[in-house]
């Protein structure tokens, strides 16, 4: 890989040359569909990988078969559950799928652990980025403990919507998203339905009116 990708990513463009240079060495770059597993439960780490365009979901899958949402990498970030993984030698217990097509640049274990032995600027950088995913981890369980489903789906929607109000997202995938059942989401959404804030379409909710969301969101009345 010719290319300088480290400008791409916020705290890379800052290390030394040489450093630069290593991770440029090491690294090679990857391109996945939409829909492709990267990786999977039980699975080892061999790869670190920064992201450079697309989503990619991290999920987890309950004893009783439902799917939970933990977190999204988006362009400019890493993995933490990778992160986690080459650093303790542990195999994967989530799954990670690409949401969209995907462009990002992978550094094989080698080259991970090289860097981040042999670079203080580096790790900070791995572990700041662990720091402020665990954190939005502990709020996501703050929220479920929490907060009433409705709040979290308004949240929810407001986070997912394009500029245009849209939300590309079945009851599956919401329910998915937070946690709980379809059944609740169908009830849920109706309910918003009912007084005016959303539209829904087959796979498509329209946000008919995000501030009224946003009120719920931030714990106002119903």
């Amino acid at each position: 890989m010719t290319e300088d990708w480290t400008t791409h990513f916020d705290g890379l463009r800052d290390l030394p040359a040489d450093e630069q240079a290593l991770l440029r060495r090491s690294a090679h770059p990857m391109h996945l569909p939409a829909g492709r597993t990267v990786f999977a439960p039980g699975q080892e780490a061999q790869t670190f990988f920064l992201l450079r365009t697309g989503t990619v979901r991290v999920q987890q899958q309950t004893e009783t078969g439902r799917e939970v949402f933990l977190y999204r990498v988006h362009a400019g970030e890493s993995c933490i559950l990778t992160t986690a993984c080459l650093l303790s030698s542990e195999a994967y217990t989530a799954e990670a799928i690409t949401e969209t097509e995907v462009t990002a640049v992978a550094i094989p274990r080698a080259g991970f652990e090289a860097i981040i032995a042999g670079s203080a600027a580096f790790r900070r950088l791995v572990f700041h980025a662990y720091a402020r995913r665990i954190a939005d981890l502990f709020a996501l369980i703050d929220d479920i403990l929490s907060q009433r489903m409705d709040v979290r789906l308004a949240a929810r929607l407001l986070a997912l919507a394009d500029d245009s109000g849209q939300v590309q997202a079945t009851h599956q995938v919401l329910a998915h998203e937070l946690g709980t059942a379809r059944e609740v989401i169908t009830r849920t959404l109706a309910e918003f339905h009912r007084r005016g804030w959303i539209a829904q379409a087959r796979g498509a909710v329209r946000l008919a009116d995000p501030e009224a969301l946003r009120q719920l969101a931030r714990g106002g009345t119903r």
